[in-house]
């Protein structure tokens, strides 16, 4: 906590240390859920602004005896396999609801929805009261999430929006800003290079911070904020040398989406990764996989690497490119995907627009930086190495800290001391505020005698002539807003027992029962409404 005359310091996000994944290898992150304190180990969402927990619904007898720890719960008071809301005393039941996140890609599941204490990393000393966390059942989420969004939620039967962990932090004063950066870590560097998450700033070690920083807008659609043109992929030594994947005449608006570890790409583009690289469609899982043994041999003998370049228009200045190695791809799919663990290569195919997604094996290597308050984000090739943190915060619009009005601010050096450009800014501020009230009196006094010659002659006065005074430098001086679209509508996802294929599975807690049609679609029932979310002002 700050004192009300110093911007609080970012909040660095320690890894729990543990690779974690059933569809890759992954640096988790460490939740505190409810009183006595439950511990999870989580992977951060950029797309979502919720948490979710596995409960223990979600292992059954047909799992492997270890499922809770594969989904990430510590054991608590004998038992690992999820989040027992009778064992809390801070436990305040909302309901069940559909989960709605990454309902475009297909994935399903209800959540047990409460209010409830989370605190952040094992040994932290920061504890929230009443935050949002959902117990999930469902295998589509195999790991818990921690949402990175700043929407609060709201609910059919709950008159208040909820504020998400992110807004809480920064209403308390625990951060200086919305704004966050995100790495997810590679476990194939040496040494390891752990996931990297700081909330209102940004670890200026983990990237060569450019001359220029490229900002990118945020989507006007808020539940695909982090969206940016794909402009092209180009792949080399694949079994065909040097190619271009991507049509680059038709350029793809992706989300950069770190709660999937996929890259939804449009077909054609997945078709050429199958002939380059000698894949396999799985039509059961919808994967990808090598060919056979002496293919996946070729393809780690090779290392073929890919480059995306990214950017809204193909202006050479305005573009960023993201190298990923062979190893970024090389990923191993295990239970309840496949029975043992398999390679196989992170590329999905996209139904339409609204899939295409780069997710976590595209943050292997890339770092981003998202700035709400801005409303623009930032994308980073991620150094290679281990190197000293460089924490910089970001400081809201109008902050006199010091923060450049262009995110993401890429240096904490300075060439003049802080009473120097204090000075310098207020010196030039007063200069521009002097010269446009001097013009706004000159062409004031034009207007009006031209209004009055087109008034003595006959004609009607111009639209732009006649009009209500108002400061010019009015809307100028002001800070700006930053809004979100209402555009989330949550509908409750529901199940027919009757429905041939599924099978209901009586469970220990009352009035809650399983419906699965095998072993990845394990649920917990819901027939309530999510209301839409509403929109919010950022100042």
């Amino acid at each position: 906590m700050s004192s009300s005359s110093q911007s609080p310091s970012p909040f660095v996000f320690s890894p729990s240390q543990i690779w974690d994944g059933n569809d890759g290898s992954w640096s988790t992150f460490i939740l505190r859920i409810g009183t006595p304190a439950q511990t999870f180990r989580v992977l951060p969402s950029t797309a979502g602004q919720e948490i979710f927990v596995p409960v223990p619904e979600g292992c059954l007898p047909s799992d492997p005896q270890n499922c809770g720890e594969l989904r990430g719960v510590y054991p608590f008071r004998g038992q690992q396999t999820g989040f027992q809301s009778n064992q809390s005393s801070t436990w305040k039941l909302i309901g069940l609801y559909d989960l709605v996140l990454e309902r475009n890609l297909n994935y399903s599941g209800n959540g047990m929805y409460g209010l409830e204490n989370v605190g952040l990393m094992v040994d932290g000393d920061v504890t929230l009261e009443n935050q949002i966390v959902a117990g999930i059942a469902t295998k589509d989420f195999y790991l818990g999430i921690l949402g990175l969004g700043p929407k609060p939620s709201n609910f059919s039967d709950f008159e208040n929006p909820q504020p998400s962990l992110m807004q809480t932090l920064r209403d308390k004063d625990m951060i200086p800003s919305l704004s966050y950066a995100y790495t997810a870590g590679a476990p194939y560097h040496i040494p390891k290079a752990l996931g990297s998450l700081t909330l209102g700033g940004f670890d200026q070690s983990k990237f060569d911070a450019p001359s220029s920083p490229i900002p990118f807008p945020f989507s006007s659609d808020d539940s695909r904020s982090l969206s940016v043109g794909i402009q092209g992929i180009t792949a080399f030594n694949t079994l065909e040398g040097t190619i271009t994947l991507s049509d680059a005449s038709n350029p793809i608006l992706a989300l950069i989406d770190s709660t999937v570890p996929h890259l939804w790409l449009p077909r054609s583009v997945c078709d050429k990764f199958e002939a380059a690289l000698g894949l396999a469609y799985d039509p059961h899982t919808d994967f990808y996989l090598f060919n056979n043994s002496s293919t996946y041999d070729t393809f780690l003998r090779n290392k073929p690497s890919v480059v995306i370049t990214l950017g809204n228009d193909n202006d050479p200045s305005k573009l960023v490119r993201i190298t990923l190695p062979s190893a970024a791809f090389d990923l191993h799919a295990s239970y309840p995907i496949y029975a043992n663990s398999t390679s196989y290569f992170p590329i999905r195919r996209a139904a339409n627009d609204s899939q295409y997604t780069l997710g976590r094996a595209f943050l292997q290597e890339a770092y981003v930086i998202a700035d709400y308050e801005r409303s623009s984000f930032s994308v980073h090739q991620v150094r290679d190495g281990p190197h000293e943190a460089d924490i910089i915060a970001i400081h809201p619009p109008g902050s006199q800290q010091g923060t450049p009005p262009e995110p993401p601010p890429i240096s904490s050096k300075r060439t003049l001391s802080t009473g120097a450009i204090v000075g310098i800014s207020i010196g030039s501020t007063l200069a521009v505020i002097l010269l446009a009230a001097l013009l706004y009196m000159y062409f004031r006094k034009i207007r009006v005698v031209a209004t009055l010659e087109l008034r003595h002659e006959g004609e009607p006065p111009d639209s732009d002539i006649v009009h209500q005074d108002r400061d010019p430098g009015e809307e100028a001086m002001g800070e700006p807003r930053y809004e979100m679209e209402e555009t989330r509508s949550e509908m409750a996802h529901s199940v027919d027992p009757t429905k041939p294929g599924n099978t209901q599975v009586e469970l220990d807690s009352p009035g809650l029962y399983l419906l699965s049609d095998d072993a990845r679609r394990h649920e917990l029932p819901g027939s309530d409404v999510r209301s839409p979310i509403p929109a919010i002002v950022i100042h």
